[in-house]
């Protein structure tokens, strides 16, 4: 079936954070260093409910001190503001758009992190983050809510990302295509989407 649709992993695909700070993980590194043995699913108390870094301590049991709660939210602002698009990643949503693809967004991200990233990306079609998704990749769930945003069918869709379980093997094993992308090898978007995309430069 011919391609009707392209969702894009976010950060490392889209767009990438300036200035890592990881203050989610710095929260949970305290809390095993209080003695809080690790939480099965923790990761995904942060990326599939819609909280803020004093809930998740919250629903993690926590309590760390009001000035290192400070702290890692003034991290979490630096990373906010630090949020870039990637060169070439404009130029591709609109050459697909114009090609006449509908284009999505697909991402396990914390709450905070929703708002700038639409903002850097408000043209797209969908946008299944994994806080409103409740569910995280692999997870089927958010993919079936990223084709329910999108209005395709699975086989009508490519995903394009830069994890391989997550952005590859969750998306074919819901009957979508995938491609990997490797930045870290010099890959850019227009290397890996299909010649036929209208988007090579």
């Amino acid at each position: 079936m011919a391609l009707k649709a392209v969702a894009f992993d976010a950060f490392g695909t889209l767009v990438h954070i300036g200035k890592r700070r990881a203050p989610f993980r710095k929260l949970m590194r305290w809390a095993q260093e209080q003695g809080h043995a690790p939480q099965d699913g923790a990761a995904e108390v942060v990326m599939a409910r819609a909280l803020d870094l004093r809930a998740v301590a919250t629903e993690l049991g926590v309590m760390p001190p009001a000035e290192l709660l400070e702290q890692w939210e003034h991290e979490i602002q630096e990373e906010l503001s630090s949020i870039r698009l990637y060169p070439e990643s404009l130029d591709v949503v609109y050459r697909l758009q114009q090609s006449g693809h509908r284009v999505g967004l697909c991402s396990n991200l914390a709450l905070p992190y929703g708002a700038p990233v639409r903002a850097l990306l408000p043209m797209l079609d969908a946008y299944a983050m994994s806080y409103e998704a409740g569910a995280v990749k692999p997870q089927p769930r958010i993919y079936q809510f990223l084709l329910e945003q999108l209005g395709c069918e699975a086989d009508e869709v490519l995903f394009v990302g830069d994890t391989a379980a997550a952005d590859v093997e969750g998306p074919r094993a819901c009957g979508m295509q995938a491609v990997l992308l490797k930045r870290a090898s010099g890959q850019t978007l227009a290397d890996v989407m299909p010649a036929d995309m209208c988007v090579g430069g």
